[in-house]
C-alpha cells in the first residue's frame, strides 16, 4: 500500500517543497499502474521549461498531456513530444486589442488549432473576466452567454470540438477577493450562464477544477444530473488538496463511483521559461520558481500531491504552500502554510477510470 511520508521534524521555506522531498526518488515509490495517465488540463509553454517538465511527467506515469500551448509554439511542441502532447485551443492573451483578440482573432485561432489536431476549445470565465472586460471597455466582453462566446461555440460545434470552461473560483476567493458583490455577484450566479450554454450546445463540455466547486459535492452532483453533456476535471492542485481533503473519503468515493466516466484527471501544471531564471518576472506565475531545480520541484510537486491524494493512505501536511489559508485567516496562517493532504486510496477500477478511461472515451467523441 502506498503510504504518505511521515511529517518532517522541520519544514522548509520552499513553497513547492515544504517537506524537503526528493521528488525524483518519490516518483519511484508509486506503484506501476499498467497503463499511462492522461492529464487533461495543463499549460505547457517555454522551450527550456518544457524540457524540464517532460521527464517529470513521464516519471510520474503521465502518457499524454492536453495542453493550453500558444498556437505559435504548437509545431515545435509536437515535434519535440510527439503523441505525448495534444493541444487545447486558447486565445492570444497578449493581443493589443482585447476585443479583437478574444473575438474575431479567436475565431480564426479556433480553426487553426483544429487544423493542427486540437479537439478542445477553452473558454476562460473565472470572475476575473469582469475585470478583464472592464479594461477593454465592456464588463460583459467574456461572458459565457455573450454574443461573442456564442459565436465561438457555434464554430466549435461545427468543427466537432469539445468545450472546456473555467467557471467561478475557490470559496476562499469569494471570501477575500470578490467581496464587491455588486461587481462580481455571488458564486452561484456564475453557474447560470454555464447552464444556459450546456442546454444550448449539446457537444461534450469539461468544467475545469471540479467544476469550480470542489467545496460542495452535492452541488456538483445536481449539476451533473441536470446536464448529461457535462464532465469535470480534477485540476488545480492546491485547490483540490485543500477542499477535497475536507470531505469524508466515503463521500468522495461515492461521488466518483456515481459519475465514473464523467470525471477526468488534470493537474493544471504551468511551465514557462520564466521559471528558470532570477530577476524581474512578468507574472505571478513566473515568480513561482527562479532556477532549473526550483522549476523541477514546482512541476513535480503537483504530480506527487495529486497522485498521493488519489492513491495514497494516511495524511501529511501538503508540500505545497497554499496562500489562500492566510488570505482568509491571516490571524491563523502565514503565506507558507499548507493544508493536510489526505490519501483517498481509491479502488483500482475507479482510479483507472479517473486517470485514463474516462479521458479516452471523452476524446473519442470529438
Amino acid at each position: 500500500m502506498l503510504r504518505l511520508p511521515p511529517a518532517p521534524t522541520a519544514l522548509r521555506e520552499d513553497p513547492s517543497n515544504r517537506l524537503g522531498l526528493d521528488f525524483a526518488a518519490e516518483a519511484t515509490r508509486f506503484p506501476k499502474l499498467g497503463y499511462g495517465i492522461i492529464d487533461m488540463h495543463a499549460h505547457i509553454n517555454g522551450v527550456e521549461a518544457s524540457a524540464v517538465w517532460e521527464p517529470i511527467a513521464s516519471a510520474y506515469g503521465v502518457e499524454k498531456t492536453l495542453s493550453m500551448t500558444r498556437l505559435e509554439d504548437v509545431p515545435l511542441m509536437r515535434e519535440r513530444f510527439g503523441d505525448a502532447i495534444e493541444f487545447i485551443t486558447i486565445p492570444d492573451w497578449h493581443h493589443a486589442d482585447k476585443r479583437h483578440g478574444h473575438g474575431t482573432d479567436y475565431l480564426a485561432r479556433i480553426e487553426s488549432y483544429r487544423e493542427q489536431g486540437a479537439k478542445i476549445v477553452k473558454f476562460w470565465n473565472a470572475p476575473r473576466f469582469i475585470d478583464f472586460g472592464l479594461e477593454a471597455g465592456d464588463k460583459h466582453l467574456l461572458a459565457l452567454d455573450g454574443e461573442m462566446r456564442v459565436e465561438q461555440m457555434r464554430l466549435a460545434e461545427r468543427l466537432g470540438m469539445i468545450c472546456m470552461t473555467h467557471v467561478a473560483d475557490p470559496d476562499t476567493w469569494f471570501a477575500a477577493k470578490y467581496t464587491d458583490r455588486a461587481k462580481y455577484g455571488a458564486k452561484l450566479d456564475h453557474y447560470a450562464p454555464l447552464r444556459r450554454a450546456l442546454d444550448r450546445f449539446a457537444m461534450p463540455w469539461i468544467a475545469a477544477h471540479m467544476g469550480g466547486f470542489p467545496e460542495d459535492l452535492g452541488f456538483l452532483d445536481r449539476l451533473l444530473e441536470a446536464h448529461p453533456n457535462l464532465h469535470l476535471d480534477t485540476s488545480a492542485t492546491k485547490w483540490m488538496v485543500r477542499e477535497l481533503g475536507r470531505h469524508p473519503r466515503d463521500e468522495i468515493v461515492s461521488f466518483l463511483t456515481k459519475w465514473r466516466g464523467r470525471i477526468v484527471f488534470g493537474t493544471d501544471t504551468v511551465t514557462t521559461d520564466e521559471h528558470l531564471r532570477e530577476g524581474d518576472k512578468l507574472s505571478e506565475m513566473g515568480r513561482k520558481a527562479t532556477s532549473r531545480d526550483g522549476a523541477h520541484d514546482l512541476y513535480a510537486s503537483r504530480y506527487w500531491a495529486l497522485r498521493m491524494m488519489w492513491e495514497g493512505s494516511g495524511e501529511v501536511t501538503s508540500p505545497i504552500a497554499d496562500p489562500d489559508l492566510a488570505m482568509v485567516h491571516p490571524e491563523r496562517h502565514g503565506p507558507l502554510d499548507a493544508p493536510v493532504l489526505r490519501g483517498l486510496a481509491l479502488p483500482q477500477d475507479l482510479l483507472r477510470s479517473l486517470y485514463r478511461d474516462a479521458a479516452l472515451a471523452l476524446l473519442a467523441r470529438a
